[in-house]
């Protein structure tokens, strides 16, 4: 079977940003209101799935009726987040790569449990980012280097999702590390620029996240 790209619009922040990055063919999932997102912009997801509390009856039957397949749950039984019952059906699917789209906003316990889905991403083999209108994350450990390519983003900053992250080189960017080390709390590692048109990280241990970022977003409705 093909290995496809899953895109999961999840019930945070969501704008036209998030639909700039859809392909063809690739496979789209609606978790919860992300689900309505996509519906009311014209698409129909593949999979919709989650316990639907942020949305009325007639927005989960419009739901229902536009998705290839859907999956509701009861909100007090269940384990797993939204987001998390999504990235885990990607995760079934063998997917090729996976972008969680939606799952920064205001609730910062979310948010930092959609961070931590990275980590699952990392040990299935599976590429995953995070991103947004002002941010785009990605973690890594020392299994390869990672390439980060100038884009919209501005910065790029590196923070430790382990304890200690060893052995961190820098090439193409203007504050250069050589087999650094750096442990949670430090702040060495915020705001670097690319000098070109990109930049390549190394690390020896550890899980390193990758965060490329802006100051402003453009207000877009959705």
């Amino acid at each position: 079977m093909e290995r496809k790209r899953v895109l999961i619009f999840s019930g945070g922040r969501l704008g036209g940003w998030a639909l700039r990055e859809i392909r063809t063919g690739d496979v789209l999932v609606g978790a919860d209101r992300g689900a309505l997102f996509l519906v009311r912009h014209g698409y129909r997801p593949d999979m919709a799935l989650g316990d639907f509390d942020s949305v009325d009856s007639v927005e989960l039957e419009e739901i229902r009726q536009a998705s290839r397949e859907f999956v509701a749950c009861d909100p007090v039984w269940k384990d797993l987040t939204d987001t998390e019952m999504a990235f885990t059906w990607a995760l079934e699917q063998n997917a090729e790569e996976i972008v969680l789209l939606g799952v920064l906003g205001t609730r910062w316990d979310h948010s930092l449990a959609n961070v931590h889905l990275l980590r699952k991403a990392l040990a299935a083999g599976i590429r995953c980012r995070i991103a947004d209108a002002c941010n785009e994350l990605m973690l890594m450990d020392g299994s390869a280097p990672l390439t980060v390519s100038r884009s919209r983003f501005t910065h790029v900053s590196l923070l430790p999702l382990s304890i200690e992250v060893t052995g961190i080189t820098l090439e193409g960017f203007q504050y250069p590390l050589h087999e650094a080390t750096l442990t949670i709390g430090q702040s060495l590692g915020i705001s670097n620029v690319l000098l070109g048109e990109a930049g390549h990280i190394r690390i020896r241990d550890g899980l390193l996240l990758v965060i490329q970022s802006r100051d402003e977003e453009e207000v877009e409705p959705e």
